[in-house]
């Protein structure tokens, strides 16, 4: 079976612990390295002074 290379899609899962969610936004960390995590760790997360939230492209916003 050949399966095109447009087909296949790699998912992120959210870097925070315990979380098998797909990451959908990039945060920016002014004091830590950027994270990519689920939208509700971003919707947490992005709330601290300095931390800047980046859609990810191609993710699909539920």
């Amino acid at each position: 079976m050949w399966i095109s290379l447009e087909t296949v899609q790699t998912i992120m899962i959210c870097i925070e612990n315990d979380c098998e969610n797909e990451a959908a936004v990039r945060l920016h960390i002014p004091w830590a390295d950027n994270r990519d995590v689920c939208t509700a760790h971003a919707r947490v997360l992005v709330q601290k002074d300095g931390v800047v939230a980046e859609p990810l492209e191609g993710v699909d916003w539920k």
